[in-house]
């Protein structure tokens, strides 16, 4: 029992030595880490050759923990800005909610104070059913057909812009062709240069402007609308913008959501009214002889 007691004091006293060397020790470098003196500094640095290569080995550790800590750090930052961008798409969502709402509150509006803005243009909403393209065909099936008043050439636009053009009707169904099939061809004008074009179908969602007129005032980012040229299509639905290629081709970046296609709004354009004959509105019959 005797001899426990003598360890465990022989113990305590090598414990508190060691604490007061260990001490003593930081003391005389933090002195020395303080000393402003040429001798000195010559002295820290010698320290330093003789004992920092024998210590490297503890240092990688450390080195792995610190480039972990700021892997961590760019991890956060990044689930931070993620996390921001959710945010900012939500807000957006809820502006495009705000922007639906007033759509339909302006339509109410015209309804109600009878405003006809084109009597020779009416339209009718259909659902994209399939889209039945391919990688030689760029078309969708929708839920409107001839019942409807749907005809070939009608043309069929989203919230965004110009979609195509009706290429095939049922009874209950219809095809639309769109901007990006190969046997796609529209008249286009760019503006504001007012260059007109043809818009060519290549199997992409930025097709080419062909037959263009003149470069002069055509950019990147300048708007493409429909020309009317034809009569197939109504003149200025938004088409897209332009775009140059690598080669310095104008092509054009369609504004259709095509990814994102579930309704088609088909413009129904009634044909113009002939009128033949004054119809007694011009002015009253000549008589001859009236004035003898």
């Amino acid at each position: 029992m005797a001899q426990d007691t003598s360890i465990s004091n022989s113990w305590r006293v090598l414990r508190r030595f060691l604490v007061g060397v260990l001490f003593v020790l930081l003391l005389g470098l933090f002195l020395l880490s303080r000393i402003d003196n040429p001798r000195a500094e010559r002295f820290r640095m010698a320290l330093v050759d003789r004992f920092f290569p024998s210590f490297e080995w503890a240092l990688v550790p450390v080195t792995s923990m610190t480039r972990m800590v700021s892997d961590f750090q760019s991890y956060t930052r990044v689930y931070e800005q993620n996390q921001e961008l959710r945010r900012e798409l939500q807000r957006m969502k809820g502006w495009r909610e705000a922007a639906l709402q007033l759509e339909q509150k302006n339509a109410q509006l015209l309804a109600l104070n009878n405003v006809k803005l084109n009597s020779r243009l009416a339209f009718i909403t259909g659902e994209v059913m399939t889209d039945s393209g391919g990688p030689f065909s760029q078309s969708a099936l929708v839920n409107i057909g001839r019942q409807d008043g749907v005809s070939d050439g009608f043309a069929a636009v989203d919230g965004l812009g110009l979609v195509g053009r009706i290429a095939g009707v049922g009874e209950l169904t219809s095809r639309v062709l769109f901007l990006s099939d190969v046997s796609s061809s529209v008249p286009v004008v760019v503006i504001p240069s007012g260059r007109r074009a043809i818009l060519r179908g290549d199997n992409t969602i930025v097709p080419p402007l062909d037959f263009l007129d003149s470069e002069a005032g055509v950019q990147a980012g300048s708007r493409v609308m429909t020309s009317g040229d034809g009569g197939v299509f109504p003149a200025d639905i938004l088409v897209g913008q332009v775009a140059v290629d690598p080669q310095g081709r104008f092509r054009v970046r369609l504004a259709a959501d095509y990814e994102n296609l579930d309704f088609i709004r088909v413009l129904k354009i009634t044909p113009r009214e002939d009128i033949s004959g004054t119809g007694d509105i011009i002015g009253a019959p000549i008589i001859e002889g009236a004035d003898e």
